[in-house]
């Protein structure tokens, strides 16, 4: 991407986060990015900090957390009509989406490659809840909606519309999420995932589910009656950041991928949870598949939710009249939800690292993001005798030993290189991540003191050391007028 207005919005997370914003901000700043911050001190306040940015028309504002900040951001964005470019730096404990485009976790590599993005068009899943129903009249209601005849749909409202870009799950996950212990989530990652698994399954009950498939005009064209144990409705195919739910779903095929894992007596179900636990994907021979752009699921209003990762009360998604019908139940389970579910294709666009080239997307990338080597920063070469001690680093600007993290080719109003590493403060042995910004006036020398070209240090390795001789700036980027390898 070229030179960029952005907004961070970090989850603190206990603080932890907050230590690395000002190393993503330098990387940032070596590309020519101006970048403000938001922080996240509240549950709910993403969404809000989110609205606000895309109303600033940020071009690109960034997510550092989970999925469940990436969910809060797109939703934000979605709210506020934003027109702007999403981003994702992992910063959460699973982290599906941002594994799923090949996000470094390490976050100054996560901002090299966020540089070194490009913005792809991407499908978002949306659901509202539609409706309660006594169990009681449900045959009634199925019996009025006979086959051939339009789908009753509810006007949209605001505050029940909820957008997703990973999957909704009822059931089995949602559980876990909502048991798991985030203290241990934070120090386990996803094992924690696996542990609450082996925890809640033995409880677990399956529950009835009625599924209906409609078309552009609300014509139904499938039905599906049965007991599960799990119900997800996805549009990426992993979850957890390890159970492969649905391979062939696609995020800009315009689809809906809809999986039940259905409920076939005690020896199929344990055989169901071996194959997630171990092999961390459903067993086919019991799990039904639908796929489409327009879906209704209905179940009692018992069944736990998450939202691409974070939990959700089925009484939250309800109008005020259904919520007040639903607190005045003694039994959740005799109430019966609606929801339902449309793909939104090409709904907002979202950053990606230049180098994916995995499967995610149906649509290849668009020809002619990359940096040429012709468009390369290119020093003047000079013979070996013309090296005089005006060249050679540290002569004149200050120098900074800089063990390196990675680099990048970073294509703005002027091709550069970008090299971001580790700075040991020689005074106090503090150790602060620089960003050296490499351009055609830049020097770049072999460790022989040998001018060579400036696209070898896009073949550095983490761990090697540079010499970078330059005036630091106030966000820690070093204009180098001269680097040199050092080993």
């Amino acid at each position: 991407m070229g030179n960029k207005n952005a907004c961070i919005i970090v989850d603190l997370r206990s603080g932890e986060h907050l230590v690395h914003v000002p190393e993503i901000v330098t990387v940032l700043a070596a590309a020519g990015w101006k970048t403000e911050i938001a922080l996240k001190e509240y549950g709910g306040e993403t969404l809000q900090l989110a609205q606000k940015a895309a109303k600033k028309d940020y071009e690109l504002v960034i997510g550092y957390g989970g999925d469940g900040t990436l969910n809060a951001l797109l939703k934000g964005t979605m709210y506020a009509q934003g027109k702007g470019t999403i981003a994702d730096i992992p910063g959460g404990t699973f982290n599906v989406w941002a594994k799923a485009i090949e996000m470094p976790e390490d976050p100054v590599k996560a901002a090299l490659a966020l540089v070194d993005s490009e913005p792809r068009s991407l499908d978002l899943g949306h659901f509202e809840a539609t409706g309660l129903t006594p169990i009681k009249d449900a045959r009634d209601a199925r019996q009025a909606a006979s086959n051939g005849k339009k789908s009753k749909k509810s006007k949209e409202s605001t505050d029940t519309r909820h957008y997703f870009l990973l999957n909704v799950g009822f059931g089995l996950d949602a559980t876990m999420m909502a048991h798991m212990s985030k203290p241990l989530k934070y120090r386990v990652g996803p094992l924690a995932f696996d542990l609450a698994a082996a925890k809640e399954l033995p409880s677990q009950r399956p529950f009835p589910v009625e599924l209906q498939q409609t078309d552009d005009k609300g014509r139904v064209i499938d039905r599906w009656r049965g007991d599960v144990w799990e119900a997800y409705v996805s549009k990426v195919p992993l979850f957890a950041g390890a159970v492969n739910i649905e391979p062939g779903s696609r995020a800009d095929d315009g689809l809906l991928y809809v999986t039940l894992i259905t409920a076939n007596g005690p020896l199929k179900t344990v055989g169901q949870a071996v194959s997630l636990l171990t092999q961390h994907k459903p067993d086919r021979n019991i799990t039904t598949y639908f796929h489409g752009t327009h879906f209704s699921l209905r179940l009692p209003a018992s069944i736990d939710i998450q939202v691409d990762g974070s939990t959700v009360e089925p009484e939250d998604l309800l109008l005020e009249a259904d919520q007040r019908a639903l607190q005045q139940t003694n039994d959740p389970e005799q109430m019966l939800v609606d929801y339902h579910f449309d793909a939104r294709p090409q709904a907002l666009h979202v950053a990606v690292p230049r180098t994916y080239a995995g499967p995610l997307f149906e649509k290849t990338a668009q020809p002619g993001n990359s940096v040429p080597q012709e468009h390369l920063p290119l020093a003047k070469p000079q013979p070996a005798h013309a090296q005089s001690e005006e060249h050679t680093p540290g002569r004149h600007k200050p120098a900074y030993n800089i063990e390196v993290i990675g680099s990048i080719a970073h294509q703005g109003k002027q091709p550069t290189i970008i090299v971001a590493g580790k700075f040991k403060k020689p005074d106090t042995d503090e150790v602060q991540v620089l960003a050296v910004r490499i351009n055609k006036r830049t020097q770049v020398l072999n460790n022989a003191g040998e001018p060579i070209p400036p696209a070898k240090l896009l073949e550095l390795q983490e761990g090697q050391t540079i010499l970078a001789e330059g005036e630091k700036t106030k966000r820690s980027v070093i204009k180098a007028t001269s680097v040199r390898l050092a080993n």
